[in-house]
């Protein structure tokens, strides 16, 4: 990381302690931060030499906030969020139902003098971006607050990108964005002149085109189009690239060429989706897709459908789902054999535990290629990595890094995957990848994808134990969040007490 770079992060996470002591979370202090930043940014951009309109009312711009004190600037400030949340466009999407979560009036004048002193429109938006990114991953480690759930592992999604191999002038749709990694990744590749030299209209169709994107969290969605503005993602008062709220309520309408996306973990959804017309006597609402192969509440299964709706006739699509998609039945059976049917499911990676932020998760990449309808099995062959058996990683003593999965990409062939090659093979029974044949895979069990053939050390004797350093990782973490979950009781039952 840039030393530039890394100095603002610690300078900007360096109330964070003061903030926590008066109350306020990780993911409060980053909702306020992107305000902040916001509306200095727009003031620098009313300026020399920019000069730009940036539709702030008067009255209610940083200048009028940034010289203020005490119970004034607290003052101004609510006024400023009301204010501006009332707005159109991506300033009104960004300010709307803002509140003022800092309430020690001192902490406030430090944070806003703090973001005064920097020049943000100046610095490149790679480094402004990285800032953004740095917070959005320090926020995602507060475990306690559930931020991890929106936060994919950055060597995970780039693996995914490369593989997918976007082309400029083409569209990205990711319908459960989160903070916007996948769009940032994808920007990266499309931008890098190892890859592509784009034209003006090229960066232009990038800049407000490409990409669409929903999340239903508010103030997750806020720090989307921050994190998307911030990269030149977008425009203040032009085409907002982000929409809040439900993306399985509805066929959007648009069709999209790829498909990057990392559906929300938990199995079970509030509401059941059905593609039929009837009751569903458990659940006060139904979301009634007709575009649906099958009803189910389980939501990964029902964005593998959503994701079939919104991808062009010839999309491609790389999803993060969990083991269950992989062999469970009734719905779980039925998609998986539409899939196998109407799409090219070509490529399946195991991932392995220990690299998302919340515990336990056994997760997997679904690659796979949309096809025109046709009577015939699409899907011939279905190759799997099995990058998890006797792999384990920990987020903080052993994190996952983009050399990690620098063995499934060279297997993958991007640049011609009808190009591959097996390293497993009767003499090498430890090869991670394997192809099978779509008749193999209709052979098994409720047509299970959930697939293994290496044998596990930890099952055998103890002489195959993980090395030392990686179970007194695992014990050190495990601790850790033990300890976190308790010291968050003890303040829950003082805070009864008092």
């Amino acid at each position: 990381m840039p030393e530039q770079t890394s100095s603002i992060i610690s300078k900007v996470w360096s109330l964070c302690n003061p903030l926590r002591d008066d109350g306020v979370s990780y993911g409060d202090y980053l909702e306020q931060l992107t305000y902040l930043i916001f509306l200095k940014m727009s003031d620098e951009y009313s300026k020399p030499p920019y000069k730009k309109d940036t539709g702030i009312p008067v009255g209610y711009t940083w200048q009028d906030m940034n010289s203020l004190k005490g119970a004034k600037l607290e003052e101004q400030y609510k006024n400023t969020l009301e204010k501006l949340g009332e707005q159109s466009g991506l300033l009104g999407q960004i300010f709307k139902q803002a509140t003022n979560k800092i309430s020690n009036a001192a902490i406030l004048y430090r944070v806003v003098q703090m973001i005064d002193k920097e020049k943000w429109v100046s610095m490149s938006s790679d480094v402004k971006g990285e800032i953004y990114e740095g917070l959005l991953q320090k926020n995602a480690e507060d475990i306690k607050s559930g931020a991890g759930q929106y936060f994919t592992p950055r060597p995970l999604i780039k693996a995914m990108v490369k593989c997918l191999r976007p082309e400029p002038g083409k569209t990205i749709a990711d319908p459960c964005c989160g903070s916007g990694g996948f769009f940032l990744a994808a920007q990266e590749f499309l931008t890098d002149p190892d890859n592509y030299t784009l034209s003006r209209e090229d960066k232009q169709f990038l800049k407000n085109e490409t990409f669409y994107g929903n999340e239903l969290v508010r103030n997750t969605f806020k720090m989307a189009l921050m994190n998307l503005y911030l990269h030149n993602i977008g425009d203040i008062y032009g085409k907002v690239p982000v929409t809040l709220g439900d993306a399985l309520l509805t066929d959007p309408g648009y069709r999209v060429d790829y498909v990057l996306t990392n559906p929300p973990f938990g199995k079970k959804s509030s509401i059941s989706v059905t593609n039929e017309d009837g009751e569903e006597e458990d659940e006060e609402l139904v979301y009634n897709r007709q575009d649906f192969w099958t009803t189910s509440s389980n939501k990964q299964l029902n964005f593998i459908q959503h994701i079939n709706t919104i991808l062009a006739a010839s999309g491609r699509a790389a999803v993060v789902v969990p083991d269950n998609v992989l062999f469970e039945g009734g719905a779980g059976e039925i998609i998986r054999q539409k899939l196998l049917h109407t799409c090219d499911l070509h490529t399946i990676l195991r991932l392995p535990t220990g690299i998302f932020y919340k515990p336990g998760v056994k997760a997997n990449v679904i690659f796979y290629d949309k096809k025109p309808a046709s009577p015939e099995m699409q899907t011939k062959d279905i190759w799997i990595y099995d990058f998890r058996t006797n792999i384990h990683f920990t987020l903080k003593q052993h994190p996952m890094t983009d050399a990690d999965l620098l063995d499934f990409t060279q297997c993958y062939h991007p640049e011609n995957r009808h190009e591959r090659t097996e390293t497993w093979s009767e003499e090498n029974p430890d090869g991670r990848w394997r192809k099978f044949s779509v008749e193999e895979i209709l052979k098994r069990d409720k047509t299970s994808l959930d697939i293994f053939w290496i044998k596990d050390k930890s099952l055998a004797d103890l002489d195959s134990l993980p090395d030392p350093d990686v179970l007194a990782a695992d014990i050190i973490e495990n601790l850790q969040s033990a300890m976190d979950s308790f010291n968050e009781l003890m303040l829950t039952l003082n805070e009864h007490k008092n």
